[in-house]
């Protein structure tokens, strides 16, 4: 699956001749806060069994683990990138009555 760039992420790249190499031991350290802020973390979760239920079922849907989805959506969530359908649809819908 290939990985859409956000608006920085393609000012990087427009941008990539300004960048400088950086020595080893920096990117060392560099590479070692990335892999921190990386690592996974066990926690646990109190859900009710309805919403348990259907979780797993989407996740199912979706041919994934409802683990694997639970964190994507957490993940969507604390980035703002989880998009709520129905505040969209209202938008298009006021936008188009203008």
């Amino acid at each position: 699956m290939k990985q859409k760039l956000d608006q920085y992420e393609k000012e990087i790249e427009e941008n990539i001749s300004q960048f400088k190499l950086i020595g080893s031991s920096k990117k060392m350290l560099i590479e070692g806060i990335i892999d921190k802020a990386n690592e996974k973390k066990s926690i646990s979760l109190r859900l009710k069994s309805n919403d348990l239920e259907l979780l797993k079922r989407r996740a199912e849907s979706e041919g994934l683990p409802y683990q694997t989805l639970l964190s994507s959506i957490v993940h969507k969530y604390v980035s703002d990138q989880l998009v709520d359908k129905r505040s969209i649809l209202k938008t298009l819908e006021i936008l188009k009555a203008s």
